[in-house]
């Protein structure tokens, strides 16, 4: 059986980019824990491994996968799953998410976590994949709802309670990006709040946060873009904070990826995350 006792403290977290490692240690500000991507730490050794195991012995690490193409059609890569068992191995780190997407085709890597159907068959693919995962890693998941720009048609299945089907047969649990609900809202027409009225929170283990860039589609209608490159908007903290009076504290992580700014923008962003965590802290 799969080890479900890891968790995250209920306090702000940051993705670590190397460019941040000597502030992380000398200035981590309210950051109680680390994200890092699966795929960047695969190696045998080198500075970025030396800097993540220093990382861990004064911070919990959640290890954020990109690559698995979870939703997939075909089975996953036995190679990349032995590289991230490898990690997960001597890290032990305190989470090990992944995304609610597909990323290859015919042994191709697309570099792109794209979209799937809520059908009977992608949710027998997917819970399949996830069972392979961990049993392979010996731990329990966290499977990350997406941000979409597109709905099909073929789709039997609300997000929500794809998801939850996902968690029952699965025993995964979720990771809850509220900038991915927020963005999938504006770009599908759905209301957020509705959207968390249905989400199974009580399988939420972490929580993500990140910016996201606004454009037009075609007819002139908002699409927002999840980009992970600018500061987190106000209609996503105000989500946060739905979020939040339901569950009580949890571990809120701000991602930013591209367009990475200096540490005390990245710590201040954490700070606010600390703010809305205290709202919601007994004493």
């Amino acid at each position: 059986m799969f080890d479900t006792i890891h968790s995250l403290p209920p306090r702000p977290g940051v993705g670590f980019k190397p460019q941040h490692f000597d502030n992380v240690m000398s200035d981590p500000g309210p950051i109680g824990w680390l994200e890092v991507h699966a795929e960047n730490y695969m190696g045998d050794g080198g500075r970025p491994v030396a800097q993540l195991r220093a990382l861990s012995d004064r911070f919990a690490i959640s290890v954020h996968g990109v690559g698995l193409s979870i939703g997939g059609a075909g089975p996953l890569d036995p190679a990349h799953l032995d590289r991230l068992a490898r990690l997960v191995g001597w890290l032990n780190p305190a989470r090990f998410s992944e995304h609610l997407a597909w990323s290859t085709h015919d042994g191709a890597f697309l570099n792109d976590l794209l979209p799937l159907p809520y059908t009977d068959t992608t949710l027998g693919r997917v819970c399949a994949h996830i069972d392979t995962v961990q049993q392979r890693l010996g731990r329990q998941m966290l499977l990350e709802n997406p941000s979409s720009y597109l709905g099909f048609a073929e789709s039997t299945w609300p997000e929500p309670e794809f998801l939850r089907e996902v968690v029952a047969r699965t025993g995964c649990g979720l990771l809850l990006d509220v900038n991915n609900v927020f963005v999938s809202a504006t770009n599908l027409g759905f209301s957020p709040v509705g959207y968390l009225d249905a989400f199974p929170l009580e399988a939420v283990g972490e929580i993500h946060l990140g910016g996201h860039d606004a454009d037009e589609d075609d007819h002139g209608l908002p699409l927002l873009i999840d980009s992970h490159g600018r500061a987190v908007a106000d209609p996503v903290w105000s989500l946060l904070d739905v979020v939040l009076a339901r569950t009580g504290p949890m571990p809120v992580l701000i991602e930013w990826d591209t367009d990475v700014p200096e540490w005390p923008v990245l710590r201040d962003e954490a700070c606010r995350a600390e703010r809305a965590l205290a709202l919601v802290t007994p004493g």
